[in-house]
């Protein structure tokens, strides 16, 4: 049985180990340092208790919430879980008054290129750190 809701920081990282395609899970310390003393929201995915899926992000600013991290483990994928995290974080995010919601992907990760695209992203820009297998792909959506 899946349910999907608000977690923890912990729950984020349970779920992130399980998504080999993602880099190393930095643990709920890593995030705490990444994300500091921002506004933040962790969603889970779980499978009968599990953690399968979790969206990650945070506010930078007063208008932008940045979703920074987020997956579903390969052998629950295709059930529409990343979509219900997305919607899920859209429609808090809105009502705690953000207004843009950004997010950084890689051509690496066609589903989730799709996913944004169909859910209204528009890609805002490129970042180029090195070689273009590591480019990121800057996508905005308003709120």
């Amino acid at each position: 049985m899946l349910e999907f809701r608000a977690g923890d920081l912990d729950q984020a990282a349970a779920a992130h180990g399980r998504i080999a395609e993602l880099d190393a899970c930095r643990g709920a310390d890593g995030y705490r340092a990444r994300i500091g003393n921002a506004d933040f929201l962790a969603l889970i995915a779980l499978d009968d208790g599990v953690p399968v899926g979790f969206k990650l992000g945070y506010a930078p600013d007063s208008s932008t919430f940045y979703s920074w991290l987020g997956g579903v483990d390969s052998a629950v994928r295709g059930h529409g879980i990343a979509s219900r995290l997305l919607a899920m974080q859209e429609e808090i995010v809105a009502a705690r008054g953000y207004t843009q919601l950004r997010v950084k992907s890689m051509n690496r990760y066609p589903s989730m290129l799709r996913l944004l695209i169909k859910n209204g992203y528009q890609i805002i820009g490129i970042e180029h750190p090195g070689s273009p297998d590591s480019a990121k792909i800057l996508f905005s959506k308003p709120l």
